[in-house]
């Protein structure tokens, strides 16, 4: 089983080297890096090109900086690494952000899980963010005996995070790809359900978060959530439960139309087939009805 990986960087020159370092130490062999530098101003490309200068398995493409989107901008830089390796002899593709540092034994469990069952199509381990300072003399330590690290809690510990996609070869084709909306890290779950592919978090498996995701948007959750809840396709009814439902977890009626208002001025066209947008309807509404018991 061979193993590609892609690494969207922009200006990550306080976090790359842990996470190609912790990557050359892994104990599985059979792997290729690809680190796309998307115009970074700092000295990311400089810091990868020394790493891929002593390391065969890593490369380095450098782009022009893209114009910035949350969501699309990291998924076109992703299929730019993509479009640049011949993906005829790899069996999983990955898309780790630069800002992961990875226990040694990560690509060899993962690669198991993807042995072992023949339906995994989408397979991970679980995301956690440091509670204080980074200590760099314990970077690649993964006792965390002064117990640093906490989950990070953003969604269920059930959920393949962005910041550490991996992919069946064959799961990705069927989905057709990544899309590029904000969203496409919940978009890619429910299309590989769609095709009857099995997602998979090995919870005893963790990574370091070196910063918390999505941290530049803090203040715009509420309007990021309503342009999400139409890029995968939800129709009227579904956006009002939906945000009514986050509202009420925030215990904040603002949000609630903050959302709306959000998801109500989306006017681009959508990103999803009639067929999936269906296909993500049903499954939205499922899940209500059982949360909700209804």
């Amino acid at each position: 089983m061979k193993i590609l990986i892609i690494i969207p960087a922009h200006n990550e020159e306080k976090n790359i080297f842990y996470c190609l370092k912790s990557l050359e130490q892994q104990t599985f062999e059979d792997f290729k890096v690809v680190v796309v530098n998307d115009g970074s101003t700092d000295k990311t490309a400089e810091i990868a090109k020394e790493f891929v200068s002593k390391n065969p398995n890593f490369q380095l493409l450098n782009l022009e900086k893209s114009e910035h989107q949350p969501g699309a901008k990291v998924v076109r830089t992703f299929n730019a690494g993509l479009k640049s390796q011949s993906l005829t002899t790899f069996d999983i593709i990955c898309k780790f952000d630069a800002d992961i540092i990875f226990p040694q034994n990560y690509l060899k469990k993962i690669s198991e899980v993807y042995t072992i069952n023949p339906k995994a199509g989408m397979v991970s381990g679980i995301v956690k963010i440091k509670k204080s300072v980074f200590e760099k003399d314990l970077a690649f330590d993964f006792q965390d005996e002064k117990r640093q690290w906490q989950f990070e809690n953003l969604s269920s510990k059930d959920h393949v995070r962005g910041p550490v996609k991996s992919y069946r070869k064959q799961c990705l084709d069927d989905m057709n790809g990544l899309r590029t909306v904000l969203g496409w890290d919940n978009i890619d779950v429910m299309l590989a359900q769609k095709h009857g592919w099995e997602v998979v978090t090995v919870k005893a498996l963790w990574v370091k978060h070196l910063r918390p995701t999505a941290y530049k948007y803090k203040n715009q959750k509420a309007e990021k959530l309503g342009e999400y809840f139409y890029n995968i396709g939800l129709n009227l009814p579904l956006a009002a439960v939906s945000s009514l439902k986050s509202s009420l977890k925030n215990k904040s009626l603002k949000e609630f139309f903050i959302t709306m208002n959000a998801f109500l001025r989306q006017n681009s066209g959508r990103v999803l087939t009639s067929e999936e947008i269906s296909y993500i309807r049903g499954l939205r509404w499922k899940n209500i009805f059982s949360k909700f018991k209804i």
